[in-house]
């Protein structure tokens, strides 16, 4: 079942952004929790099958290939490690303000319908100084990469996207953040760059910067650092932008990982209880049954048994401990093997 609800969820990935590698490893990180070559086979099986039935359809996807550099200086590098650390701190501060909004409503608002009321009300607010703030964002995520505009309305569609998600999923509305994570780490690396414009002039490619805040921030939502940096990669056909996208969502995973612990998903459990912190927690928790942890064969010797026969029965190496049992096959004792063969020998019993 974990294999096949990878295999799908890699299928939708990949035939959305047109990007198999990116669908497989979300899978991967996400879902199954680990890389094992038993789920390589049928997850990148999925990914790429879906891709090639979108392609034939021609089904457009959700982010069109930009025009990235091909070829990235030196310099791109310390800034790409400062936009994985913004996005880092960005985030833990995103996801502390969902769960802080969902408390406070709760609090304030018994009634899960108002707070459901209220929620679609101050959305509808904000829909009104933009439309991004409806929906996950699709199209505002094309227009970020492809428009060039100033940091002012760049941080204001920031600020009103973040705040739109917030106040839809604290007030009680199903979803999640994975659009809505990239594209306000696209938002960010634009504003990033248009203010780094204002104070050293002509600043960094405003496109470049938005790729790797893109990356960078959903790495910081949503968990899957691999699986973010195919997505710059297959998303723009540039093996150059890869480096410091590499690097950025290095450092924002493990800003996030050390300073809050959790993605987005595993914070969502974490509240409602559930001590665990990743897709392969999960996996761990939900196999682990008394059956599979308890021995089945264990050793086992007569209680009435001398020192002598029990060293000729149990060498050393045969068995760690030897459970001892009475005339009516209970339990009578354990034994330590190595100490049997260390106790004198002169009219001895097991050493129970």
């Amino acid at each position: 079942m974990r294999i096949l609800v990878g295999a799908g969820t890699a299928a939708a990935i990949g035939a959305a952004f047109d990007a198999p590698l990116t669908g497989a490893f979300y899978a991967f990180e996400l879902v199954i929790g680990t890389y094992s070559i038993a789920a390589l086979f049928p997850v990148v099986a999925a990914a790429v099958t879906a891709v090639l039935v979108a392609r034939s359809l021609q089904a457009g996807t959700y982010i069109v290939e930009s025009a990235a550099p091909s070829v990235v200086d030196l310099g791109t590098y310390p800034l790409a490690l400062l936009i994985g650390a913004l996005c880092g701190l960005a985030g833990i501060a995103m996801m502390r303000g969902v769960g802080l909004t969902e408390a406070l409503l709760v609090r304030s608002i018994p009634s899960a319908t108002l707070r459901l009321m209220l929620g679609g009300l101050a959305v509808g607010g904000l829909a009104l100084i933009s439309p991004v703030a409806l929906s996950a964002g699709h199209g505002a995520l094309h227009l970020a990469f492809m428009t060039e505009a100033p940091a002012w309305p760049v941080l204001a569609l920031l600020l009103v996207k973040a705040a739109s998600s917030i106040l839809s999923l604290g007030s009680g509305f199903r979803g999640g953040l994975f659009f809505a994570s990239l594209l306000i780490g696209a938002l960010g690396g634009k504003l990033f760059a248009g203010v780094l414009a204002l104070w050293l002039p002509p600043g960094p490619d405003p496109l470049l910067m938005a790729i790797i805040g893109m990356s960078a921030f959903g790495t910081a939502v949503i968990g899957a650092p691999l699986a973010m940096t195919f997505l710059a990669l297959e998303t723009t056909g540039s093996l150059a932008v890869a480096g410091p996208v590499l690097a950025a969502v290095a450092v924002s995973g493990l800003i996030v990982r050390r300073l809050f612990g959790y993605s987005f998903a595993t914070w969502r459990f974490h509240l409602r209880g559930e001590t665990i912190r990743s897709a392969h927690d999960i996996g761990w928790i939900n196999d682990l049954t008394v059956g599979s942890v308890m021995r089945r064969e264990v050793p086992t010797a007569a209680a009435t048994l001398d020192l002598a026969a029990f060293r000729q029965r149990f060498p050393l190496g045969a068995a760690t401990r030897v459970v001892l049992l009475d005339e009516a096959g209970r339990y009578a004792g354990l034994v330590s093997v190595p100490e049997a063969h260390a106790a004198p020998l002169e009219g001895a019993r097991c050493p129970a």
